[in-house]
């Protein structure tokens, strides 16, 4: 028991602590693949991320059929309506009849466009079931990735439906590489060391596919500049586990004969719900996962700086803002996160803590250097001449609501003047000291 407390110990404070220069390159390889994994599981339970699967879950039910009758009428413009249709069935872990609902009311939809029904009413209720969806996907991706900030209205528009424009074509492609590969296929089975080979790619097909498509997910729905690696690796890992859970469900699917037999035709809703659940907790946890690879460092000494103290808090603060406030005096380039972070070897995420806080007592103001990747660096929004210790201190000791109905004129004057007394007995030398003048 003794040593499952070491580690766990060890698991969420220590291993926080090791910097790249105190171990080798392979241990600390190896931490940081913990850290990764630990961090994954733990936002995945804090961020409440089943619950946000259940809200897709709820939109995507809403959005399956307008969705359905946008692939089939892209493809029906190239004349693929069939080959869209047999995709979706091989490629989603659903019972026939439950696509084959799905297809139905899907058929229906685009009927009425014969009808006059689709220009007015029926077009808007499309835009919007299919908007909300990936207006809650962005949200959801955003919400994981601490971003505040979503798509301008212009760019949801051109986004969103380029992405449901690209669908039909990546499953014609899909289809074609699978004919492509099996006809191939066919001209080497004579050959005995190539078969094998072609066969393996062949399987390889469907899963290469879904890589690329988690790849693009996790790279493009977050309003956020994502790396290429990370978002590789999540969508290598979580499309293998999607394709694994397809090949369960479809397993399961034997066993649920009773199901069926319980609930008719109507089996095929609280089945499509489950399938949209597991699926969307799936996904979730890749971006979970993606988010964890690249902000892996900014968690460095977590613990202690979630229970940092007040004054080395203040020291830092005090100590950020000085640097940015030099740097706008020698007329540099305004400081990143990033930069503070790595020159001056103060947590990435103390950092940031440090630059909110700043934010909110108006000392600093942001500035987009990248606009594209919402890079943004700070520089002072008080005069530098007139920014003192004391007036900064002030300004932190005063944020906050007190709007509170404690009698401090009366009933406890005492206690109120004795508390301004202790913070006025410093050095008024000092605390008068400009922040510029610190280095």
């Amino acid at each position: 028991m003794s040593k499952l407390n070491t580690f766990l110990r060890f698991l969420t404070e220590d291993i926080w602590r090791i910097e790249k220069s105190e171990v080798n390159k392979t241990r600390f390889s190896i931490y940081e693949v913990l850290k990764i994994l630990y961090l994954c599981i733990k936002r995945y339970q804090t961020n409440r991320t089943s619950s946000r699967a259940s809200a897709l879950t709820y939109s995507s039910l809403i959005a399956a059929v307008p969705i359905a009758a946008i692939l089939f009428a892209v493809a029906r413009g190239f004349g693929l309506s069939g080959l869209v249709e047999d995709s979706l069935k091989s490629s989603i872990a659903l019972p026939s009849d439950t696509v084959d609902i799905l297809i139905k009311f899907a058929n229906a939809y685009l009927q009425q466009t014969k009808n006059g029904l689709f220009i007015g009413v029926g077009l808007l209720a499309l835009l919007w079931s299919v908007t909300l969806l990936t207006n809650n996907i962005e949200l959801a991706f955003n919400y994981i990735w601490n971003v505040r900030r979503t798509r301008s209205l212009y760019r949801k528009v051109t986004d969103y439906f380029s992405m449901f424009l690209f669908l039909p074509i990546l499953i014609v492609v899909s289809s074609g590489l699978s004919i492509f590969m099996s006809q191939v296929l066919g001209d080497m089975e004579q050959f005995q060391l190539l078969a094998p080979i072609g066969r393996f790619f062949l399987r390889l097909i469907p899963y290469a596919l879904t890589w690329l498509m988690f790849t693009a997910l996790y790279i493009f729905m977050p309003n956020t500049h994502v790396k290429f690696r990370p978002a590789l690796i999540s969508g290598i890992l979580i499309g293998t586990a999607y394709q694994i859970f397809q090949f369960i469900y479809i397993g399961l699917q034997l066993y649920v004969s009773r199901y069926n037999a319980i609930y008719g035709s109507f089996a095929a809703l609280p089945l499509f719900m489950i399938w949209l659940q597991l699926s969307w907790s799936i996904i979730l946890f890749g971006v979970e996962l993606t988010y964890a690879q690249q902000n892996i460092r900014n968690f460095a000494f977590d613990k202690d700086t979630r229970n940092i103290s007040r004054r080395y808090q203040d020291f830092v603060t005090l100590l950020v803002m000085s640097l940015i406030v030099k740097r706008f005096e020698n007329e540099e380039p305004p400081y990143e996160a990033e930069e503070i972070s790595e020159q001056h070897r103060i947590p990435l995420r103390l950092v940031k803590k440090v630059l909110d806080l700043l934010l909110e007592i108006d000392l600093i103001n942001e500035l987009y250097v990248d606009t594209k990747n919402n890079k943004v660096a700070y520089q002072p929004a008080f005069d530098i001449n007139r920014l003192t210790i004391s007036l900064m201190l002030d300004r932190i000791n005063r944020l906050g609501s007190e709007n509170f109905k404690l009698d401090t004129e009366n009933l406890y004057a005492n206690h109120w003047e004795a508390l301004e007394a202790f913070q006025r007995c410093g050095d008024d030398q000092l605390n008068n000291r400009l922040v510029k003048d610190l280095f």
